[in-house]
C-alpha cells in the first residue's frame, strides 16, 4: 500500500509540475503590475494552466518559461513526502500544497514577490483542510497546534520585517503563517526545526555566492525558497 501511495503522488506531482509553468510566468511580474498577458515576443498567452510555449514563436523561441523540471521537482517532492506521511489524511493537504509552493518558489526567484493571488488562499484552504483531516481518526497531528503555531510564525516573521524591512519582503511575513500551519500539525520541535532550517540554507547560500563573487553583502536574496525547503526538510526528517 506504501509503494502505491508514493507512486500516486509521484504521479501527481509530474501532472501538476506540467501545468505550473505558465501560472509562473504570468505571476512573475513585479508589484503593481497587470499579470503577463503576452510572451516575450509579444504574442497574447491564453489560460493559467500548461506548459510555458508560444506557438507563435520561432522554432528554437517557443518556450519562455521552466520546463520539464518542474514536473520533475514536483514528482520529487510528492514521492517524499508519500514515502514519509504515508496513507495518513495531512498527506493529501500537503499534495495540494506542493504546486502552490512551487509556483510561489518560481515567482520569488524571477521577481522577488511572493503574490497574495497564491499566499493568503494557501492559508485559509490549508487551515480549513487540516481541519477536516483532524476530524479523521487516522490523521497523526494537532489542528489547535497548528493554528497557535501559524499565530505564532507570523508574529515572528512580522517582528523580523519591521526591524528589518530590507531584510525581508511582506510576503514571506503572509507565507509564514502557512508554513507555520504545515511545521505545528507535526509539534513545537518541527517549527523550531523547519523555521531554523530554512534561515541556515539561505545563511549558507548567501555565504557560498559572497564566496564566488557572484554576491555582495548587500545583494538582495528571495527568501520564499528557503523558507519552503526549511519547512520540507523538517517534515521529512520529524522522528
Amino acid at each position: 500500500m506504501h509503494v502505491y501511495l508514493i507512486v500516486g503522488a509521484a504521479v501527481w506531482g509530474i501532472a501538476v509540475g506540467l501545468l505550473l509553468p505558465r501560472a509562473a510566468y504570468r505571476l512573475a511580474v513585479t508589484a503593481g503590475e497587470p499579470w503577463a498577458a503576452a510572451c516575450p515576443a509579444g504574442h497574447p498567452v491564453r489560460g493559467w494552466l500548461g506548459p510555458a510555449r508560444c506557438g507563435r514563436c520561432a522554432e528554437g523561441q517557443r518556450r519562455y518559461g521552466a520546463g520539464h523540471g518542474a514536473a520533475l521537482g514536483c514528482a520529487l517532492v510528492c514521492a517524499a513526502l508519500g514515502w514519509r506521511v504515508g496513507g495518513h489524511p495531512e498527506l493529501a493537504v500537503w499534495l495540494l500544497l506542493v504546486p502552490v509552493c512551487g509556483v510561489l518558489a518560481r515567482v520569488d526567484l524571477s521577481v522577488f514577490r511572493l503574490p497574495d493571488v497564491l499566499t493568503l488562499p494557501a492559508l485559509g484552504l490549508t487551515a480549513v483542510l487540516l481541519g477536516g483531516a483532524a476530524l479523521l481518526p487516522s490523521h497523526e497531528g494537532s489542528w489547535p497546534r497548528a493554528l497557535i503555531a501559524a499565530a505564532v510564525l507570523g508574529l515572528l516573521y512580522a517582528v523580523l520585517f519591521l526591524i528589518n524591512p530590507a531584510g525581508m519582503g511582506f510576503g514571506d511575513v503572509k507565507l509564514a503563517p502557512t508554513l507555520g500551519l504545515v511545521l505545528g500539525w507535526y509539534g513545537w520541535g518541527a517549527v523550531i526545526t523547519g523555521t531554523f532550517a530554512g534561515f541556515l540554507l539561505g545563511a549558507l547560500v548567501g555565504l557560498v555566492l559572497i564566496a564566488t563573487r557572484r554576491a555582495t553583502r548587500k545583494t538582495a536574496m528571495p527568501f520564499g525558497p528557503f523558507m519552503l525547503l526549511g519547512t520540507l526538510a523538517a517534515v521529512l526528517l520529524m522522528p
